[in-house]
């Protein structure tokens, strides 16, 4: 199976959102020997450390320097430039947290971390707000799986973006 993985959040080092980022691809790379993975990195000034990612022969990485400016606008705006034309075909792809990119052909799944924007916009600006319930509406409508980092996340995404409970997987953040 060829798997691509949107890493671009792992420009943020130090982060939550980073560090579930690099322990899941960590995991999922060491555990398969029989997969192929793309992993999709975009950031205009953000740097990839090579320590983040698995140094594995199963593990290509794809990188782009687009700001995550253009790819909020093309994909969760216009939702245009499927991520296949950028990385491939893939039989699964994963985005992570702030882009939801259309797919030619293939699964998508997403890592969902929590539903501020619906439960405590207050706490977020207006534009990141906007953003995040875009990317969201992409997610109801074309994800095959959703992978939540809690039971609390699971619940919260089941009630409030009404989207079956059978799509939904947790997996908890490593220490």
């Amino acid at each position: 199976m060829r798997i691509g993985i949107d890493i671009s959040q792992l420009a943020y080092r130090n982060t939550g959102v980073a560090n579930y980022l690099k322990n899941l691809v960590e995991a999922m790379v060491s555990k398969s020997t029989e997969d192929n993975f793309v992993l999709f990195f975009s950031s205009m000034r953000g740097k990839l450390d090579r320590d983040d990612i698995p140094n594995y022969p199963n593990v290509v990485i794809k990188k782009y320097p687009f700001p995550p400016s253009v790819l909020t606008f093309l994909w969760n705006k216009l939702h245009i430039l499927p991520i296949d034309s950028l990385i491939g075909a893939v039989d699964i792809f994963i985005s992570s947290d702030w882009t939801e990119p259309p797919l030619k052909k293939g699964k998508k799944g997403t890592i969902l971390y929590d539903l501020i924007v619906y439960k405590n916009p207050e706490e977020s600006t207006g534009q990141i707000v906007q953003n995040q319930k875009r990317k969201l509406s992409w997610v109801k409508k074309e994800s095959d799986v959703i992978l939540c980092i809690s039971e609390a996340t699971k619940k919260d995404a089941i009630e409030v973006l009404g989207i079956s409970a059978n799509k939904f997987h947790v997996i908890y953040p490593g220490i």
